[in-house]
């Protein structure tokens, strides 16, 4: 029989487990694993009425009876007498980032050390002979690297065990011999120790760095928080105010399409009675016209001279006087004065906008230090003198719009005077 040295400890491990199989069993795929672990792995699909081998998949209907493999289970005794161990673990498996054995074969183990001497890495089990072989003895071990080869000189394939102070840099023992003879050398603990001493201040200064980056990295998050904060808070205010503004043209032009109303009302309604009154008075004349025409075709002597006094006699002095007409009468005057207004407006906001433009321009976390920061944030500055308003407040809309309401209460009054009668 084999011997346990010369066998895959894989072949004997239940694949459930990963231990050694204990009372194992065979089922009709082939596979084998421990009774309890198949038991137990089956009655989970016992709702189900169908079983599957964990490896192969392979379905079973109904369930298979488990009989336990005697001649396996003998053959697993014996090994264990003779050293066979149980699978390892799965983190003693190479897996990404750890450097894998080079004497393992299959799936290899997870190197624990490697060998200079060697030129190679060795799991837990593969390594035990550099500890309790004589011939090992003197071999150099390292902890467990994959640049194994930036360790061994490229020209005599030595391990570096030398440093040379004039080249500044690691050699071997041959090296002292040839290019480096002569050289000012010491042993690579030696340098180890040299280079510590100096890499005291400059880890220090390192760490000194560190701590000045990590505060302008704390301030600099500060400040793009504060400004973030601040950016929101004017975005609120400036849809605050905007919308203010919004709401005080509405009822601005409310109140101007409410003066505009109650003007064409009023005219309107007086026209309207002085119709009335014209059209009697019409009527009137009318009917005193046709009587004079009647009495002057009539033959009736005596019946004229009689009617023709009282037909004859002026109208008395309730009639209308003569109506004076605006032939100028329109609101074009209120269009060219809110035309004006927009105007007006439009340039104070342009000018306020050049400037809150400018303002959020010159809003810079980083302060620039050099002529060719400031460079990078400047730009030519052009202003409409035409446009360009300094005097815009909230309050000069008002007082825009106070004047034209005077205006427009001004020409109404003009023209209730104009259109009164005269008597």
């Amino acid at each position: 029989m084999a011997q346990a040295g010369d066998l895959d400890q894989y072949q004997f491990s239940c694949s459930i487990c990963l231990d050694l199989l204990k009372n194992p069993v065979t089922i009709p795929c082939g596979h084998s694993y421990c009774m309890g672990c198949i038991k137990g792995s089956w009655d989970q699909n016992d709702h189900i009425g169908v079983y599957s081998c964990p490896q192969c998949r392979q379905t079973f209907t109904p369930r298979p009876v488990l009989g336990r493999n005697t001649m396996l289970a003998e053959v697993v005794e014996k090994l264990k007498k003779t050293g066979l161990q149980a699978a390892p673990p799965a983190h003693c498996y190479v897996g990404p980032g750890d450097v894998a054995c080079d004497v393992c074969t299959g799936r290899k183990h997870k190197a624990v050390k490697s060998c200079l001497v060697c030129v190679a890495s060795y799991c837990e089990t593969h390594l035990q002979p550099h500890y309790e072989s004589p011939a090992f003895k003197k071999h150099k071990l390292t902890p467990a690297t994959g640049r194994l080869q930036e360790k061994i000189c490229s020209h005599h394939d030595k391990p570096l065990e030398v440093y040379c102070r004039t080249d500044q840099q690691c050699i071997c023992y041959l090296c002292t011999m040839d290019e480096h003879r002569g050289h000012d050398t010491v042993s690579a603990a030696a340098g180890r120790t040299e280079k510590q001493k100096q890499l005291g201040p400059t880890q220090r200064e390192s760490q000194q760095r560190i701590q000045e980056r990590e505060k302008e990295l704390q301030d600099l998050r500060q400040a793009a928080d504060s400004l973030t904060r601040s950016a929101q808070a004017a975005v609120e205010d400036s849809e605050r105010i905007f919308t203010e503004l919004i709401r005080s043209f509405e009822r601005r032009r409310s109140e101007v399409k409410v003066l505009i109303r109650d003007q064409e009302k009023a005219e309107v309604s007086q026209v309207e009675r002085l119709i009335v009154q014209l059209e009697q008075e019409i009527a009137e004349l009318r009917r005193r016209d046709a009587e004079l025409e009647q009495l002057s075709h009539t033959e009736d002597h005596i019946h004229f001279l009689q009617s023709c006094q009282s037909v004859c006699a002026p109208p008395g002095p309730g009639g209308l006087p003569r109506i004076a007409l605006n032939s100028h009468i329109s609101f074009e005057a209120v269009r060219k004065h809110v035309s004006e207004l927009k105007e007006r407006l439009e340039d104070v906001c342009k000018g306020e906008l050049v400037k809150m433009s400018q303002t959020v321009e010159e809003l810079h976390i980083l302060e620039p230090r050099t002529r060719e920061d400031f460079l990078q944030h400047s730009s030519q500055l052009r202003l409409d003198p035409n446009t360009a308003n300094r005097d815009f407040s909230p309050f000069e809309m008002d007082r825009e719009m106070a004047q034209l309401l005077q205006i427009m209460e001004d020409q109404q009054a003009k023209s209730q005077i104009q259109s009164c009668p005269t008597q």
